[in-house]
């Protein structure tokens, strides 16, 4: 049975608690018995964080209700609980695209069950292209507002039991985590950029006139994820910190065409300043 066919209410928040009570007790001795300080989604490439880990647990996609495996290149697709920067968390080494045939509220269900494992904060990473030709490959870029251009909402529907009907989007990436971040970055000497990401349904890149009417919008880095998944955190009242990596200038900008493999080769060219940003974060929290 596809998404599509299952409905909105199959990954409400009933669904939610389902899976994380059945993976609670896996992920109790990983977490010591605390409530973890944040959750953590780890896009295209930027998995190795989860070597970090301390104490860790780890739980596949496919041993988790309602969560299909992981189809992506630099996706591992695995629940991964633990200790990072001396405090407890629980991450997605991967995530749920809707250009891999899923609905909104599958592609926003994973932050229902890590909120539902207790997280109040949540992380969001992503592999993205840069708009703004100022955004160079290696680039980590602090979300400070997003566009959603997938034209998809994981809210529409039933009202769900905790969401709000109409969630404040007005600053929907906390400006206190994003203080601690730039703080974070400053001590560890890392240029830490800034600006507005574009969610688009993808899987095809941008065309290059795509890219200018983008740029002309406001658009900085453009991407095909996180705004279902920041959308679902805020309808919970969770805090958010996004963290975008430029792999590559957006077409029409970049002198080549556009691979899957660059956005890997980069993100694991700049893997360690970004997962010891995030784990510096973690650990001032």
């Amino acid at each position: 049975m596809t998404d599509h066919m299952r409905g909105r209410n199959s990954y409400g928040a009933s669904a939610a608690r389902e899976a994380a009570s059945t993976v609670a007790s896996r992920l109790a001795t990983a977490l010591g018995g605390e409530t973890p300080v944040a959750a953590i989604i780890l896009g295209s490439g930027l998995g190795g964080l989860a070597a970090r880990v301390q104490r860790a647990a780890r739980i596949g996609f496919a041993e988790i209700p309602g969560f299909p495996g992981a189809t992506v290149v630099g996706h591992a697709g695995a629940l991964i609980a633990g200790t990072l920067g001396g405090k407890p968390v629980v991450m997605l080494a991967g995530r749920f695209h809707m250009y891999e045939g899923h609905g909104a509220p599958l592609a926003a269900f994973p932050v229902r069950v890590l909120h539902a494992l207790g997280a109040r904060t949540l992380i969001v990473s992503n592999a993205a292209g840069g708009v703004r030709r100022t955004l160079l490959p290696g680039t980590l870029m602090l979300i400070e507002d997003h566009i959603n251009f997938m034209f998809r909402n994981p809210l529409i529907g039933a009202l769900e039991h905790g969401d709000e009907r109409f969630p404040d989007m007005t600053a929907p990436y906390d400006p206190e985590l994003r203080a601690l971040a730039r703080q974070v970055a400053e001590a560890q000497g890392i240029t830490l950029d800034s600006g507005v990401y574009t969610g688009l349904l993808g899987p095809t890149y941008e065309t290059p006139a795509e890219v200018r009417m983008l740029e002309r919008l406001g658009t900085d880095a453009v991407g095909m994820s996180t705004v279902p998944e920041v959308i679902m955190a805020r309808a919970m009242g969770m805090r958010v910190l996004g963290i975008s990596c430029i792999t590559n200038q957006a077409c029409g900008i970049s002198p080549h065409p556009l691979s899957h493999a660059e956005v890997i080769e980069t993100t694991t060219r700049v893997a360690a300043q970004f997962e010891g940003l995030i784990e510096g974060v973690i650990a001032r929290m």
